[in-house]
Order: structure tokens, then sequence, then C-alpha cells
């Protein structure tokens, strides 16, 4: 009787499938049950007992679903509030009658820090809150869904409100707090004083731990409940032992007078001192992190995508010009290698200085410099710099000047430069100011003083490319502006028409003067671009001797000045005499060779004494 009782049921349940499953697919797993027992697979293994069992739970199962077709499931509660068997309107009418907007407060001993939920623009979504909550025993997943809705009866189930803020306020506000209650820490760091290594070894410190707090904070927001969070920290200890600041002390006098000096085409990034000393890692070893921001920094000033190049050629003069360039990125990992081998070296070996290249991929540009012009103009051939450092702005003003007007000129193969020639009259009518000169013994103002830091570094550039120096003369005595990262012997006076540079264009082609001027650094740089033919030119390291000592100090009566006054007009410099070999050289043959010698006179300091009367 039982067993037919039961198979009628089934039968009548699984025909309900149409019903039932409208609303509720959990409920496939009590169907497959009736189907089987239709077809007599569970009836003859289920004991009578379990089955006498089972079908007053499905039928309760049944209704409990049923039930719960619109509903929230019981033992639901969101921020402290139930919400269970309540539908989605309800339970948002009652979020928003319930939930009362708190603060958060951040306490550190004796400091507390508010947040309120203004500040950080925090809204809670009671729409989606509810939501969730609902569709928490409704995933799709017939099993899962099942378990949970029978659980749901037994345990209480608390969650959070959905809520938004503005994360970056958020940010500002614990980063306000920060400044109050972090200590921040002091790496180890070894200062060279008197020629010892004095170490400091560090100091504790504490950071807030900033992925926790925020957790927590919007944690508490999310319950709306008023709580007072204790502010997580982070202790940070960078400090060293005695025998690690004994070692590190060490290390950092053993690199005193050492260098590592990194080239890139034409800078140069000295490491020295201090500058190697940061490189090293009071542990032990070498610090990554100081020497990938070393690479950063030099990455950005040499990092370039590829140029295609520019030119305009207008009435005899190149009007625009922009060489093509090829694109440079750092390679990373090898520069770092090449740090580390030569840090190691540095402090194992013998030596004093290394240099090493940044390594860089190459990347070359779509048109090449050779292909927008007709006249061998393909390359940079040669180059030349000089520095002015201390120069007054009307010799600055000048120097700008002169240099512009060169920049352009072409000089055709077989042609001899005339450098007064190019660059024309040089007086207050031509647009030059006055500046300080060497004329008749005495170094006094006059128009264009500032040219000659033009010529020399016009002669420097030629000796770069390896050109013939036609003619060449030195000034009368050294002057410091010409000797600014650069020996002496290695200027060029000019004077109209009595003095001159002149240099011959023996190459293939035409040569394009450029010139660059910066005033922040004070730096005139000439390039000289045309076609490569194979030669390679060599300076000897200028030689100097017969140095003899300045004059005396000049004093002169002045009776322009006010009584006391005391102003300097000349400058002591030593007089000498200085010597270098330039030589040029092609298919291993010497093609051209000639000796520089520059006879600087001793100059003396020459200052005038005011007489006239105070008024």
């Amino acid at each position: 009787m039982l067993a037919a009782a039961q198979s009628r049921w089934a039968e009548q349940l699984a025909g309900s499938r149409e019903f039932v499953l409208d609303y509720y697919p959990a409920f496939d797993l009590m169907l497959s049950y009736a189907k089987l027992m239709v077809k007599g697979k569970l009836l003859k293994k289920i004991p009578l007992a379990f089955a006498s069992f089972l079908l007053p739970f499905l039928i309760a199962f049944t209704f409990y679903n049923l039930y719960y077709s619109d509903r929230i499931y019981p033992n639901t509660f969101i921020a402290g509030i139930s919400i269970g068997t309540l539908n989605k309107n309800k339970a948002v009418k009652l979020l928003q009658e319930r939930i009362k907007v708190q603060k958060v407060v951040l306490s550190f001993q004796d400091q507390n820090f508010e947040i309120t939920p203004k500040e950080i623009n925090l809204v809670y979504d009671f729409e989606k809150s509810a939501s969730s909550a609902y569709e928490l025993d409704r995933t799709g997943n017939i099993t899962a869904d099942f378990k949970s809705r029978i659980l749901a009866v037994l345990n209480k189930r608390e969650f959070g409100l959905n809520l938004s803020l503005d994360e970056k306020k958020l940010s500002e506000t614990l980063s306000a707090v920060a400044g109050s209650v972090e200590t921040e820490p002091t790496p180890p760091s070894v200062k060279i004083v008197d020629g010892k290594a004095v170490v400091n070894k560090g100091k504790k410190g504490d950071t807030i731990d900033m992925t926790t707090l925020k957790k927590l904070v919007g944690e508490l927001f999310s319950s709306a409940s008023a709580a007072t969070i204790k502010i997580p920290l982070i202790s940070i200890d960078p400090t060293i032992t005695d025998e690690e600041a004994k070692i590190f002390a060490e290390r950092a006098e053993n690199l005193l007078g050492r260098n590592l000096v990194i080239n890139f085409e034409f800078q140069s990034f000295p490491q020295k001192g201090d500058d190697l000393n940061l490189l090293l890692d009071p542990k032990g070893g070498y610090s990554q992190e100081k020497i990938t921001n070393l690479i950063s920094y030099i990455k950005n000033l040499v990092n370039r995508s590829p140029q295609n190049p520019t030119f305009v050629f207008q009435d005899g003069k190149v009007k625009e010009f922009a060489p093509a360039k090829e694109g440079v990125k750092t390679n990373e990992e090898d520069f770092m290698a090449k740090i580390l081998i030569s840090l190691e070296k540095l402090e194992k070996e013998n030596v004093k200085e290394i240099a090493i290249e940044v390594p860089v991929e190459k990347t070359s540009s779509e048109i090449q410099t050779g292909d927008v012009n007709d006249l061998g103009i393909k390359e940079l051939i040669g180059r030349g710099v000089s520095h002015f450092r201390g120069s007054i702005p009307s010799r600055i003003y000048n120097v700008n000047l002169a240099a512009g007007r060169l920049n352009g000129i072409l000089v055709k193969p077989g042609d001899t430069l005339s450098f007064n020639d190019a660059l024309g009259d040089v007086s207050k009518f031509t647009g030059y100011k006055e500046a300080y000169i060497i004329k008749d013994g005495r170094t006094i103002l006059g128009d264009g003083g500032g040219v000659c830091q033009v010529s020399t570094t016009l002669f420097r550039s030629a000796l770069n490319a390896g050109l013939p120096i036609i003619e060449r003369r030195a000034h009368a005595y050294r002057v410091g502006y010409y000797e600014q990262d650069s020996p002496p012997g290695l200027d060029a006076t000019v004077y109209s028409p009595t003095t001159d540079l002149k240099i011959k264009n023996d190459t293939p082609g035409h040569i394009l003067i450029q010139t660059q001027v910066n005033t922040k650094t004070a730096t005139l740089v000439f390039e000289l671009y045309g076609t490569a033919d194979g030669r390679v030119a060599s300076t000897t390291k200028p030689s100097v001797t017969d140095s003899v000592e300045p004059p005396p100090d000049l004093y002169q009566d002045d009776p322009t000045l006010p009584l006391g006054t005391v102003k300097q007009v000349d400058f002591k410099a030593w007089g000498a005499r200085v010597v270098f070999n330039y030589k040029v050289e092609k298919d291993g043959q010497i093609v051209y060779q000639k000796t520089f010698s520059s006879n600087y006179r001793p100059w003396q300091a020459v200052y005038l004494r005011g007489t006239a009367p105070v008024q």
C-alpha cells in the first residue's frame, strides 16, 4: 500500500515539473529522484523507513521554496539588520529606515582621527545590497543552492552593505593621518670626512599598513557600526650592526679616488666619491635599488625615438637642418650587469677609473641624412665643445650671436674656410656688444668680446674631424674660459683683418656647420656634417713647459673713480709654452700632421684705484 502511494505521488510530482521549475531550478534534484522512483530504480533500493522520511521532506522543501519564491531566504542579515523572509522592495525600505551613517575613528596611542562618509564621498547602495542577498541562494548551481537553502534555516548569515567611495580621497585622508603617525626610517649611510669614512648605522621606523587599514575602514563602513580601528603599523628596521658598519666604512674608504665613468655618444655621467658610495649596500654587495635609480636617470637622458632628417637649403646657406638619428633604447639588464662588474673591479682590483658605454639597442630612421641632399652631407664627422662659465652677460650675448651667424654655413669640397670672412664684420653696427677683449697688451672692453670662444670651438671641431688647419694663432695669455674642462693650448684667437682661423675641406663632400649654445650650462658646441672617408684624427696630450709666474699686481690711479674705490680690470695668468701634435691617418697612412705650439705670456692683474674726491 505505502509503496503504491509513493509511486503515485512521484508520478504526480514528476508531472508538475513545468509548474515548479518556472520558479526553482533547484527542483531538478528533487524531480530527478521522483523520476527514478517512477522507473522503480529507487523504490527497490530505498528502505521503507527512509522512504517514509524522504517524502515528507520533499513535500516540505517544495513548499519552502514556493514560499520564498520572491523572498530573501531566512536568517539573512545585512549590517546587523534581519531581512530574511522579506522581498527585495521591503528589504530596501527597511535598510533605508534603519541604517544610520556612522563615522569611522582611527586610533593611535593617545591620538584619534575621524573619517566621515562625506569627506570620502561614501554612498550606500541599498538596492544592490538587497539584490545581493536575494541572489545568494539562486546561483543556478542546483547542488549548491539546495545545500545553502537548507542551511539557511539553521545558520545566521551576516553581510555588509554594498557601498561606493572615492578611493583617491580615502588615500589622501589616510596619507594625512600617516603624517602624524609614521616615523620615517633612516637608511644607513656613509660620508667621507677628511679622508675617513663616517657611518650612520640608520634608524628604525614605522609605517602604516595601508592595505590592511583600507580593508578595515571599508569593512567598518560596510557594517554601518560605530567603532574604533587601531591603526595597523609595519615596523621597518634598516639598521646595521657594528660589524657591518665597520665593513661598510672600509669599503667606502677603499673607493676613495676611484671613478666609474658612464658614457653615451657625447654625454658623460661620472660616478665618484659619495656617488659611488650610494651604490654600496650597507649589509654587503651593492644596492639594486640605487643602481636601478641611476639607470632610470641615465635612461631618460639617452633613450629616443628614430628621427628623420630635415634639410632646407636657401640662398646658399642651410636654413634648417636636423640629421637623421637612430632610435635608442637602453638595455637595462646589460646595463645593470656592466655596473655591477665595474663596481666589483673598482673594489677588488688596483684600478682608479673604469669607463663603460651605456648598452643600447638601436633602430634606424626611415630616411637617412644623405637621402635629403645631394651635397654629400651624410653624417657627423667632427665635434668641438667649449664652456664659458663666469662670462658677463654681454659676452654671452656675443657668443650666441656669432655662433648663430655661422650656423648653416656650407664649405665646398676643396675650399678653405676663413672664420673672419664667414662671420663678417664684428662691431656695434652689426649687433655686437662690448665685452672683454685682448688689445695692445691689455684686457679691455671692446665690440665683440667673446667671438674667440666661437673660433676656439670651431678649431676643436676641425681637429676632431681630421681637417687640415691652414692658419691658427693662440691667445696672448692663457684665458680661463678655454681651460674649463679642457687642457691648455686648444684655443684659437681671431681679430680681423690681421688674425684669422682657416680650415680646409679636403673631404669628398660639402661640410655643413651646425652650432648649439646652451646658456644654462654655459656650453658651446660645433658639429661638422659631411662625408666620412675613413680618416682618423688624434692629438697628443698638450705638454706644458717653461711656466712663468705672473708679474706683480699693478695699481693705477684713476681720477674718474671715487676715492677709496678699487676696481680690477685685468687678471693674472701664468705664462707657459704649450705644445701638442695633431695627426690624421687614413688606410693606415699618415695623410696630415702638424705640431701646434702656443706661447702664452705671463699676465699681470691690473687694478684701478679711485682718486676723485668724495662729493
